[in-house]
C-alpha cells in the first residue's frame, strides 16, 4: 500500500513529524545518507518511510552546505502549492536518529507500470516518447523513452520551475495504483539554471492549457511571500523561483535543453 489511505492524511503527517523512527536500512545506491525506517501505527501496522538527516550530507561545490534535506521540504511545499501533488508526503524531523533532517513517505513502486525506459533503438512503445539514442554496456543501440500524459506533463513542468538538476529516471515512480510520484529533490531550486532530466519529450512544444492556468494560480499563491516554500530557501533562491514561474506560464511552452550544461543527468538511472 503506497499512499496509505488506511490513514487520514492528518494521520500520516503526524505519524512522519512525531512517531519514533526506527531504522531498517540504508539505501546504498543514495549519494547522500538515505535510511529506509518504519514508524508504528496505533493499530499494531508500520508506515514506511525514508529519512534523510543533514549530518548525512555530501558537500557539493555548487550548492551550499547542509541545504540539500531543505530543498526537499521546498520541492514537497511546492508540490501541494500547484495542487499537482506529485511529492510524497514529506515533513521535517529535529529529532531522527541520525539528527535533524527530512522524512518521507515510502513509496512502493510497481516496476512493471514504470513510464521512463530505455528500450532497443527503433522499438519505442506506442503511445510513449522518445528522448535520446545512445549505446549500452555492449556497444547496442539504445533508447531513452518516456510515457505521455499529463502527470509527466506537470513532472516536466515541476522540474522547470523547481530548478530541478537530478530527474533521473529512477527518479520518477508509478505506485499499485498507477499514480506518478516525484522523488530525490535534493538538488533543486539553483539560482543558476540547471535542469537535468529524463523527460524531455515535449522539449519546445506548448503546455496543456491546465498545467498553464495551474502556473498562474501558483504565480498568484506564492505572491511576494509564501512561508510554506519560502522557510527552507534563501531570499535569492525564493526570488529565482518565482521568476522561473512567471516565465514558464508566460511562455506557455516546456523548456529546451540548454547547450551550456548536459541535458541529462548521469546516471540516468
Amino acid at each position: 500500500m503506497t499512499s496509505s489511505e488506511w490513514l487520514a492524511a492528518d494521520d500520516l503527517v503526524a505519524l512522519l513529524s512525531e512517531g519514533e523512527l526506527t531504522v531498517e536500512g540504508r539505501i546504498v545506491e543514495a549519494s547522500n545518507a538515505t535510511l529506509r525506517c518504519s514508524v508504528a501505527v496505533p493499530d499494531g501496522r508500520l508506515l514506511a518511510c525514508v529519512y534523510k538527516p543533514v549530518a548525512g550530507e555530501r558537500p557539493l561545490w555548487d550548492f551550499p552546505d547542509w541545504t540539500l534535506t531543505r530543498r526537499e521540504l521546498a520541492a514537497h511545499a511546492l508540490s501541494e502549492a500547484t495542487g499537482w501533488w506529485l511529492v510524497p508526503p514529506t515533513v521535517w524531523r529535529e529529532d531522527g536518529p541520525g539528527g535533524p533532517g527530512m522524512c518521507q513517505l515510502w513509496i512502493d513502486e510497481d516496476h512493471d507500470a514504470a513510464k521512463v525506459a530505455v528500450v532497443r533503438s527503433g522499438r519505442v512503445p506506442k503511445g510513449w516518447l522518445h528522448v535520446l539514442d545512445a549505446e549500452d554496456g555492449s556497444g547496442r543501440p539504445v533508447a531513452l523513452v518516456h510515457a505521455d500524459g499529463l502527470s509527466l506533463q506537470r513532472m516536466a513542468a515541476f522540474d522547470a520551475i523547481a530548478n530541478n538538476a537530478d530527474r533521473k529516471g529512477g527518479h520518477v515512480l508509478t505506485d499499485d495504483e498507477d499514480r506518478t510520484w516525484a522523488i530525490d529533490h535534493g538538488v533543486t531550486f539553483s539560482v543558476e539554471e540547471k535542469l537535468r532530466t529524463v523527460l524531455w519529450g515535449w522539449a519546445g512544444e506548448p503546455l496543456p492549457p491546465a498545467v498553464v492556468d495551474d502556473l498562474t494560480r501558483l504565480q498568484d499563491l506564492l505572491g511576494t511571500s509564501y512561508d510554506p516554500v519560502d522557510r527552507w530557501l534563501a531570499q535569492d533562491e525564493r526570488d529565482s523561483l518565482r521568476a522561473r514561474v512567471r516565465r514558464l506560464a508566460a511562455r506557455g511552452r516546456f523548456p529546451q535543453p540548454s547547450q551550456r550544461w548536459p541535458a541529462i543527468p548521469w546516471p540516468v538511472f
